[in-house]
């Protein structure tokens, strides 16, 4: 089932094209979004969540038209960002009692087993955390509201890999719960791990929009990994 549909999605900038962007998300189904650093995973993201405003192009979510029904959509997803860059001063305790009052749906439990997992201490501010601190305080705000949609834009920048395992393993459970995760990576080995689906995105351009099987079946040459093919991919500048 999709519960996300982008068609036609358009952002021009000077020097910048997000050309015509189109791809689906499906209910508990892990989706990397994949890409070298400037292919464009930022600006179709933040599309995608109205907080650019496209051009041109079509943006449904549950169901429904973003314009419109943003409010009732956003209290369904939990977006991340690589840092925490708000409140920098604030004790964590504080943000998130700011953040909790924003989604009806906050969930005290989860909130608090995230809390712990992560190692998180609540009276810190964000100034005191190391940059992989911070991915986990942005990433526990957005799994303690009971999210059907994670969008998640480079969310394993800055950790170390266990850390980033642990996440992965995060998001597989989420995925056995019915939860869509759409995440942004040039980690190609993060996806090899947890994805079902990939979207690659080259000079703006939405290149493939399938199942981690498929591409590898179409695109992969004997014996490659997927991270191989993309690099391969990348330099050939073709798909």
């Amino acid at each position: 089932m999709s519960i996300v549909e982008i068609k036609n999605l358009k952002k021009e900038y000077p020097l910048f094209l997000l050309d015509n962007a189109s791809f689906n998300l499906e209910a508990g189904r892990i989706t990397g979004f994949a890409g070298r650093n400037g292919a464009g995973k930022t600006t179709t993201i933040k599309s995608m969540l109205n907080l650019i405003h496209r051009d041109s192009g079509e943006i449904t979510c549950f169901g429904m038209p973003l314009n419109g029904h943003e409010a009732e959509i956003k209290r369904r997803i939990g977006y991340s960002t690589g840092t925490v860059s708000w409140y920098p001063r604030k004790k964590l305790k504080d943000i998130v009692a700011v953040t909790r009052s924003f989604y009806p749906n906050w969930d005290e439990s989860a909130y608090g087993k995230y809390l712990k997992q992560f190692q998180l201490d609540e009276s810190k501010t964000p100034l005191e955390l190391s940059e992989g601190m911070k991915v986990k305080f942005n990433l526990l705000l957005a799994l303690s509201h009971r999210a059907e949609l994670l969008i998640l834009d480079e969310p394993t920048s800055g950790l170390d890999p266990f850390s980033r395992d642990e996440l992965l393993d995060i998001f597989m459970t989420l995925r056995d719960d019915g939860v869509a995760v759409f995440f942004s990576t040039h980690i190609i080995s993060d996806l090899e791990k947890c994805a079902d689906d990939i979207v690659y995105i080259s000079g703006g351009r939405i290149k493939a929009a399938m199942t981690i099987h498929d591409f590898c079946s179409a695109h992969s040459l004997q014996n490659e990994s997927l991270e191989q093919t993309i690099l391969r991919l990348e330099k050939e500048k073709t798909v």
